[in-house]
């Protein structure tokens, strides 16, 4: 690339295309598909486009599989390195086994297990190291340069973003009356191949950004305003949490990109909760944020025909886990109540046959005799019930409080 060459100069379309025409057969022509159930509830016709069908679950595989294509066309380096900790990693080292290209990946130390062991399946030599990101980058340069192995990029990188470009040229190919396509964003490699695309070849499309309120770089850099510090740490969308875009990809989305919103965890979580019951589909979190957004802004994108990109479905079982069950508690599915009963024999079985009765499960029921009750005659029981969402939690109040129950949710 010639120095000082603007972002848009690095990227445009006929890279995009000619991304297109290397990787095709090579990764998933993933599914656009109408969601005849969300459409109806959020009054648009809202088409969801599954990158989790890559064989890696990411859209990832389109960049990393573009940059390896090139690289082989020209490059005399002895193999490839890049730093990452998630989909990025898998889709090098899967395309790198594939064209027999040496790969090895950078993870930062606290990488859990399960992530290092799905990018060795691949066979990419993998290393753990660092405590920050910049420890991380800094070993990963230093040993590219001993190794003369080509660093590549997660998201600021023009072969990586005419990859995932492609997402674009397929949705306008899939969706020809789209009105708008809403993309999660944590570097801005996605938005930005997409943006190009799209806004290249149909410029009255609109492109929607969006960021997880506690990794909001790009969405702060877009509004030209601060954006109040979150919490750091944990996210549920950790495939966004980035804290700043790249270079090239900042002045794509400056260039094409349209709108841009912020969500927050019990949004992405949800969404995630939507979108497996909804639709049967496993996403991650970066995945869900642009349905929930549609959640958010329903009103702004009524009677129009939206896209939505599901980028990948790399989820935590243990933390897929926790959003179903909280999910569950949302929706008044699973609730917990505290109630005394008098301490007296029977008063129990009486409790637990009433419940029964009113058609709500058991899960799990806590007696403590030293712990609670208004006075020493009377005792607290916490019951956690399985039902079938507010208006049975309504029906089993009325009920228990007719028969002269004391009780609370929650």
């Amino acid at each position: 690339m010639m120095v000082g060459m603007s972002p848009i100069d690095k990227v445009d379309l006929n890279c995009i295309e000619q991304a297109a025409q290397r990787i095709a057969g090579e990764v998933v022509y993933t599914p656009c598909v109408k969601s005849e159930t969300l459409s109806s509830q959020l009054g648009c016709a809202l088409y969801i486009k599954f990158e989790n069908q890559q064989f890696t679950a990411s859209f990832k595989e389109r960049g990393a599989l573009n940059k390896l294509l090139v690289r082989g066309q020209g490059g005399n380096e002895a193999g490839v390195i890049a730093m990452s900790a998630g989909n990025h990693a898998q889709a090098l080292a899967y395309h790198g086994r594939r064209l027999g290209i040496p790969t090895t990946i950078v993870m930062p130390r606290s990488t859990p297990n399960a992530k290092v062991e799905a990018t060795r399946v691949f066979g990419a030599e993998v290393l753990l190291q660092g405590a920050t990101f910049d420890e991380t980058l800094a070993f990963t340069e230093q040993l590219g340069e001993q190794r003369n192995l080509a660093l590549i990029h997660p998201f600021d990188d023009a072969d990586v973003i005419a990859g995932q470009g492609t997402v674009g040229l397929e949705i306008l190919q899939q969706v020809p009356d789209v009105d708008t396509v809403v993309v999660p964003v944590g570097g801005g490699g996605l938005i930005g191949g997409i943006s190009c695309a799209v806004k290249t070849k149909a410029p009255d499309v609109q492109i929607h950004g969006v960021q997880i309120e506690r990794f909001a770089g790009a969405y702060a850099q877009f509004t030209h305003q601060a954006v109040p510090p979150k919490s750091a740490g944990f996210t549920v969308a950790e495939g966004i949490a980035v804290k700043q875009p790249g270079q090239i990809t900042r002045g794509l989305i400056e260039h094409f990109v349209d709108d841009f919103h912020l969500v927050d965890e019990a949004e992405v979580e949800q969404a995630i909760f939507d979108l497996l019951e909804i639709e049967k589909t496993v996403t991650e979190g970066a995945g869900a944020a642009p349905l929930a957004v549609l959640r958010k802004h329903a009103a702004d994108y009524q009677d129009k025909s939206v896209v939505i990109v599901l980028s990948g479905g790399n989820i935590d079982m243990m933390i897929l886990s926790s959003v179903l069950q909280r999910g569950l508690v949302r929706s008044h599915r699973l609730v917990r109540m505290q109630v005394e009963i008098p301490d007296t024999p029977g008063a129990l079985a009486d409790l637990t046959r009433l419940l029964g009765e009113l058609d709500s499960n058991i899960m799990d029921i806590q007696h403590h005799r030293a712990f609670g009750g208004s006075s020493v005659r009377a005792t607290l029981v916490e019951v956690v019930l399985q039902l079938r969402g507010e208006e049975q939690q309504d029906t089993v109040q009325q009920a228990l409080t007719e028969h002269g129950y004391d009780l609370k949710f929650g």
